[in-house]
């Protein structure tokens, strides 16, 4: 006897999904001579009328999850990819709208951003930056993310990053703290802080096309905006920087209006070069992998309800 056939111990189906998940699409763009290079990793995750494929194993509504995968290359070539958030877009569109039994698509994608090799030149001379030579940004780690999801009438875009690994080598404090008795960390007052950097932000566009914002522009300003704030705050903790960051890209981006951070704090520790009879003034540390200190907070544009899920992995 099956669960769904005792009396008084019903079983439903609860929410549920599917599709094709990571679809690595490369699409090379020739402008003459000069090419340009989309990288993306695309998820397809639909929902709607699907009762019956999994009480009976009827697939009469079942879109089969490689017809998802086709449709992504497909839309490559079609449509072109503009932007992660814009080809996105194209597809949660087509797979709500040409498919009756389909009622809501979540398109999850990853960006790999490819640099450019320019060509040497030997005319050319290097600035430096002539105030702010304490801040460094990893480069080849960072991924771009973004989920669109439609349900036919209203979207919602998400966008964001993860891996970006930020560092101050100084302009950093950590003083002043509830001390009990397990209490061993000695207060900083001149210390590395460094951070891997997880965040998204939500776009209140709707869908009136002619607001629809320029995805790449928008991307590229709150980058920018988000490494500045981290630059240019005088840190008394990493929850203090990370309000910065995010009160700056609401301040200067007005389609954002919620932003959620996932910052672990990657400890760099002094080391004790004493026994050795050297002196280590803030010059030697020891980096440190785990554990860590997490720190995560939602920054919000006034008036506004928090949407994006505490958790990041899961979007």
């Amino acid at each position: 006897m099956t669960d769904d056939s005792r009396p008084g111990r019903p079983v439903m189906l609860g929410q549920n999904q599917y599709g094709k998940a990571e679809n690595r699409v490369v699409k090379i763009t020739r402008d003459g001579a000069t090419h340009h290079i989309k990288d993306l990793n695309v998820s397809v995750a639909l929902s709607g009328d699907m009762d019956e494929v999994h009480y009976s194993g009827s697939n009469a509504n079942v879109l089969p999850t490689d017809t998802t995968k086709n449709t992504v290359y497909a839309f490559a070539k079609e449509h072109g990819i503009e932007s992660a958030e814009q080809f996105g877009i194209h597809l949660a569109r087509h797979f709500v709208t040409s498919q009756e039994p389909i009622k809501t698509a979540r398109i999850r994608i990853e960006e790999y951003t490819w640099e450019r090799i320019e060509a040497s030149d030997a005319n050319s001379r290097f600035i430096g930056a002539d105030e702010v030579k304490h801040s460094f940004v990893r480069k080849g780690q960072e991924t771009r993310v973004t989920q669109i999801t439609y349900d036919g009438s209203s979207w919602e875009v998400i966008s964001g990053l993860k891996d970006l690994v930020v560092m101050n080598s100084t302009n950093s404090e950590f003083w002043g703290y509830v001390k009990d008795k397990y209490t061993t960390l000695p207060e900083a007052y001149d210390r590395i802080l460094a951070t891997q950097v997880a965040a998204r932000w939500r776009f209140n566009w709707s869908d009136d096309e002619r607001k629809m914002p320029h995805w790449e522009k928008s991307y590229e300003q709150t980058r920018k905006h988000m490494l500045q704030a981290f630059a240019e705050t005088y840190s008394l903790s990493l929850q203090q920087t990370l309000y910065q960051m995010g009160s700056r890209i609401i301040n200067h981006r007005s389609e954002i209006d919620e932003v959620r951070f996932s910052l672990p704090n990657k400890h760099h520790f002094l080391v004790d070069l004493e026994p050795f009879g050297l002196k280590n003034d803030n010059e030697v540390y020891f980096a440190a992998d785990r554990p860590y200190g997490l720190i995560e907070a939602t920054v919000l544009r006034d008036g506004c309800e928090a949407k994006i899920p505490v958790d990041l992995t899961n979007l």
